[in-house]
């Protein structure tokens, strides 16, 4: 017990960043900055990766032109929790974000208020996700205090998860009817903002968070067309990916046309790995899907692009969502204070240069019964972290699908990724509990997450949307009863 506390105190430590030392420059050259997700895409779904049916020329030329990261991980192997990690550099655990369809805490600090306290405008369009609704994506309520606009976000086209074909949205509470590809309208919207604020004062954040290609799978006719030879789940869970790197091609032109594509530095990645059912095969490979943290479950596409400051490579370096805050905080010199610590993440910023050395601290992660530890080459894997005999051992760098369990072979390696992951798992306890806030504890009850269909506040729409088609089964289970 000693050895692990110890080594849990070593995590504590090892969380923080040195951010104060970050060199910026003057206000206006602090970079835009533009996060876009994919909802359920799968490492091996990019025509970079050689995918056999599948080509995304855009997303193709930003990782010919940009940092391509081929060891990226969500931060869960479901999508709620990754948003999380996204927007706070944290373990989605310690944040109470255990699966789907749970909230974000209010005593968490985000990235978006971050860089709204920093002189930022900044934006959410598309799935949120946290704010404890489950069910198909609705337009989220002006009074929900658990919607974007609490959490950072001075505009917001929004809705409560993924959406897809014709989406009904909501304009900071302004319930709007959309038309076109979900991917598209979203991208469309984020790009509105842009060019509204562009010639402003202020460098602007914009976060872009697809439906797709989540089910249910409905794709434009026209973008369903390569796969006509495909099972029909299929054919539209690919033709929405198609449409969705037609939008990643029109947000990096008018990056160009507004003449801010050099100074932006623009994030892609998924929320988690690929879907079983679905053929070809979305993960590349890899061992595991979505809900499970094998390295299909949890290792995504991911491209880090910023032409003034990054030189086109790939990396293998292992990296994840909870990164993403902890490197803008220290592109920007953000004080430490932007934080709730520990942190999960690490500032990537040094590998924009060069590739660097190991990475000094280890990944972890949680979802129900299942953990893993990320260690460099080294893994360490379990579907059930309450019994000690359950753990097993992988070397990624010889064993990429995860075939060979080192676990007796390897004791000592063993022995030492257990210990590790035991200090962490007592640190995400602690801070589930609480202890990370100002305040010592929670100072509010987590919400308990439900299907917006039995909430009281939507209860007044259920008879106009009972018809749509992404609405209709959930509604007609409610009114039945």
């Amino acid at each position: 017990m000693m050895r692990i506390a110890v080594l849990a105190v070593a995590f504590l430590v090892s969380s923080g960043l040195s951010v104060a030392n970050a060199q910026t420059g003057d206000s206006e050259k602090r970079p835009h900055i533009i996060f876009v997700m994919a909802d359920d895409m799968g490492w091996g779904q990019t025509g970079y990766r050689n995918h056999p049916v599948l080509k995304t020329p855009n997303l193709d030329l930003m990782a010919a032109n940009g940092l391509r990261l081929e060891r990226f991980y969500a931060g869960c192997c479901v999508c709620s929790p990754t948003r999380a990690s996204v927007l706070t550099g944290r373990s989605p655990v310690r944040c109470g974000v255990l699966t789907h369809g749970y909230a974000l805490r209010h005593q968490e600090k985000t990235l978006a208020q971050a860089l709204k306290d920093a002189g930022y405008v900044t934006g959410h369009f598309g799935k949120w996700h946290l704010n404890g609704l489950r069910g198909p994506g609705a337009p989220i309520l002006a009074e929900d205090t658990y919607g974007p606009g609490h959490f950072g976000f001075d505009e917001w086209v929004s809705v409560t998860n993924f959406f897809d074909v014709d989406p009904l949205m909501s304009r900071q509470g302004k319930f709007e009817q959309m038309e076109g590809d979900s991917s598209e309208v979203a991208m469309a919207e984020a790009i509105k903002f842009l060019e509204k604020h562009k010639d402003g004062d202020k460098p602007m954040f914009a976060v872009v968070w697809f439906g797709t290609p989540h089910s249910p799978f409905k794709a434009l006719d026209d973008d369903k067309i390569p796969f006509g030879n495909l099972k029909a789940d299929s054919e539209n869970h690919y033709g929405e990916l198609v449409a969705m790197d037609r939008s990643i091609g029109t947000l990096r032109s008018a990056l160009r046309e507004m003449k801010i594509a050099d100074d932006t530095l623009f994030v892609f990645c998924s929320d988690n790995g690929g879907l079983p059912r679905i053929e070809p095969d979305t993960v590349g490979g890899l061992r595991g899907n979505k809900g499970n943290v094998y390295e299909g479950g949890l290792r995504v596409p991911a491209i880090i692009e910023w032409p003034s400051m990054i030189q086109p490579r790939i990396s293998s370096y292992p990296a994840c969502t909870m990164d993403l805050f902890p490197t803008v905080a220290d592109v920007l010199g953000l004080p430490e204070d932007v934080f709730v610590k520990p942190l999960d993440g690490v500032s990537l910023k040094p590998l924009f240069t060069d590739e660097i050395g190991p990475r000094e601290q280890p990944i972890g992660f949680r979802f129900q019964k299942q953990a893993a530890l990320v260690d460099n080459d080294w893994k360490l894997v379990t579907s059930n972290r309450e019994q000690d005999n359950k753990f097993e051992l992988y070397n990624l760098k010889d064993d990429p699908h995860e075939e060979k369990d080192l676990a007796k072979a390897k004791p000592d390696q063993l022995a030492k990724l257990k210990s590790a992951y035991q200090a962490w798992d007592a640190a995400v306890e602690a801070s589930f509990a609480g202890k990370d806030y100002a305040a010592g504890k929670l100072t509010e009850p987590d919400p308990e997450p439900h299907y917006w269909t039995i909430d009281p506040r939507y209860e007044k729409y259920l008879p106009e949307w009972k018809d749509r088609w992404e609405y209709r089964s959930y509604i007609q289970k409610v009114l039945k009863k």
